[in-house]
């Protein structure tokens, strides 16, 4: 075992390929058929020790190296001065479903409970949403948004306010019956710029139709959805906590409207305020 080495490799090094191809860790960057590793290490100097050993030398910036060596060859490797560290490649994961898992929300929607927002609103205060995307469209392809107010559009403000347009879900329906994304922009022209918003939404209640098998169904895909696209348009840039102020106001107001329970995401923040630590 080298002291250069990580210890999951070394303890790769030592497993039996038996026990290699039963774990998710030990076996990755290993290649049984031809016995060698693909392996990460950090050096100084130059690698031309290396690439007497090595099948395949990749170098990268600031002195780190991509390597693939031969099982037999890992302990001469590690007796090359140049050679600082080595490790095994790790393997990697989309998080969005794990996130779920570890916030505990897959035992809500298992068995026996099985809650999957019915009969609640998800509204979320943002940058806007794709209204056109599958994961906020029933299967008949009309839309999950029961209203949608876009601060940034001057026009036709919600009952009550003075800024941006509300488009009601016929709207956004008659939008989504055309088949040209331009003829949709005309009738609702609200578009999420940055991503963000359309993000956050399909994690708290996306249904999973614009993902293979549902995978990256949400927290309350069964939820119907308000939107408040946060904006300043006398401004420009990014919103104020006066335009924030009113899209919680108006989702509560429509909240009691409709008679229905919601929940509101809100991923907007600021730095403003007391940074002195407490104890």
């Amino acid at each position: 075992m080298s002291q250069k080495a990580e210890n999951l490799l070394n303890l790769a090094l030592d497993a039996t390929s038996e026990e290699r191809e039963k774990s998710l860790e030990l076996e990755v960057g290993y290649q049984p058929l031809d016995q060698e590793w693909d392996l990460i290490i950090k050096y100084s100097g130059n690698l031309e020790a290396v690439r007497e050993i090595a099948s395949s030398v990749t170098e990268l910036s600031n002195e780190y190296a991509i390597l693939t060596v031969p099982e037999s060859r890992i302990e001469q490797l590690a007796q090359i001065p140049e050679i600082e560290y080595i490790e095994k490649p790790k393997r990697l994961f989309f998080e969005a479903a794990n996130g779920k898992r570890v916030s505990c929300i897959l035992p809500v929607q298992t068995a026996p409970l099985k809650l999957f927002g019915a009969g609640i609103l998800t509204a979320v205060i943002d940058s806007g949403i794709d209204y056109s995307h599958s994961d906020f469209r029933n299967p008949d392809g009309t839309t999950r948004i029961r209203a949608l107010w876009d601060q940034s559009i001057s026009g036709n403000p919600p009952e009550g306010y003075f800024l941006g347009t509300e488009y009601t879900q016929e709207q956004i329906n008659a939008a989504l019956s055309e088949q040209v994304k331009a003829r949709q922009e005309q009738i609702v022209p609200s578009r999420d710029i940055s991503g963000h918003g359309t993000s956050v939404a399909g994690v708290a209640a996306g249904n999973g139709r614009g993902s293979v098998g549902g995978i990256y169904m949400g927290v309350a895909p069964q939820s119907e959805l308000l939107i408040v696209k946060l904006g300043n348009p006398r401004q420009g840039g990014f919103p104020r906590t006066t335009e924030l102020m009113q899209g919680v106001d108006y989702v509560l107001r429509k909240a009691l409207e409709y008679r229905m329970p919601v929940a509101i995401n809100i991923s907007f923040g600021n730095t403003y305020g007391s940074h002195e630590p407490y104890n």
